[in-house]
């Protein structure tokens, strides 16, 4: 039987385009994104979405939120309403493959939109900014690596998303993020090697050029990597490798968790790698100690040490 037809609105087409980037959303995702957090407002226009077949449901536990997805129709109405050029357009088979991701995936995914999300809201509901842009389709941030790949080539990193903000009066000078969300998954190394990269992107000159500058004024084009993590014990865990490096990360980096984040993820809640060796300096936990090492246990009295007295900023007001 045909699917009922459905004259598509503007906020329609932006719900299908923003399930193209995103690939899974939750109706409480595209609540906040696109209807002003009306809740019964976008669950009516989204069953119409599902009923005219442009949007997929993926049903999960029973206290799990259901997982909506662009359907191949949904796919086509952003085709002719011109949305995607040729090279956007996947592959039959590539498309399928989509929705059909590992529980594993799917929750990181699900992270990444709980995390945008929050930033829109917050952003959203404040007259201090311009505008903002969040984007986490890796086609239109990912950048090459020198020597990243097997035998030394080049390989792209994909971050899980980034987030420009300018702010009224500053806007020669937006604030820029990349974000990368960990959920325990990720061997520890990994993450110090995914923030060298962005280091080497930086000191390369590569971020400048991509957006309008030159290689010989990086400094005009500073950007901070954003880590989440699920728990304390993991984010401090990550600030102890980044301090190990050689040398050793200070500022570029700044680590929250989840729940901070979707708290309110423009307050104060994030911490540098260079206050955690300042607060736990002169201490049993001090990285700068003669023959420290790193911990595979949980350190509840660290971490207890750590929340107590260590300062945290907000992003827009970190120089």
């Amino acid at each position: 039987m045909q699917s009922p037809s459905i004259s598509l609105q503007s906020r329609d087409l932006a719900v299908l385009q923003g399930l193209f980037e995103t690939r899974v959303m939750t109706t409480d995702h595209i609540a906040v994104l696109f209807f002003e957090n009306r809740r019964p407002y976008t669950t009516k226009r989204l069953q119409r979405l599902k009923t005219a077949g442009l949007i997929g449901e993926r049903r999960r536990r029973v206290n799990e939120p259901a997982i909506l997805f662009l359907t191949t129709k949904g796919l086509r109405a952003l085709k002719d309403a011109g949305l995607l050029s040729e090279i956007d357009v996947p592959s039959a088979a590539s498309f399928a493959r989509r929705a059909n991701v590992s529980e594993q995936t799917l929750r990181h995914e699900l992270s990444v939109m709980d995390v945008k999300a929050a930033f829109h809201a917050a952003l959203a509901g404040s007259d201090q900014f311009a505008s903002f842009d969040f984007q986490t389709w890796p086609h239109l941030y990912e950048f090459q690596v020198a020597g990243l790949g097997s035998g030394g080539r080049d390989k792209p990193l994909k971050p899980d998303g980034f987030l420009r903000i300018d702010v009224r009066g500053e806007l020669e000078n937006p604030y820029r993020y990349y974000l990368e969300i960990d959920r325990s998954t990720e061997a520890q190394h990994r993450l110090v090697a995914k923030a060298l990269c962005y280091r080497q992107h930086y000191f390369s000159g590569d971020f400048a050029v991509r957006h309008g500058g030159s290689r010989d004024k990086i400094e005009d084009f500073p950007f901070r990597v954003l880590m989440i993590f699920r728990t304390a014990d993991r984010r401090n865990n990550t600030a102890e490798r980044l301090l190990r490096a050689n040398p050793p990360f200070m500022t570029q980096v700044c680590l929250s968790t989840m729940e901070g984040v979707v708290a309110n993820p423009l307050g104060p809640i994030w911490i540098q790698p260079r206050d955690y060796r300042a607060v736990v300096a002169g201490t049993r936990f001090d990285v700068d100690r003669k023959g420290w090492a790193i911990a595979f246990r949980p350190q509840p009295d660290r971490n207890a040490l750590v929340e107590a007295r260590i300062p945290k900023f907000r992003l827009l007001s970190e120089s």
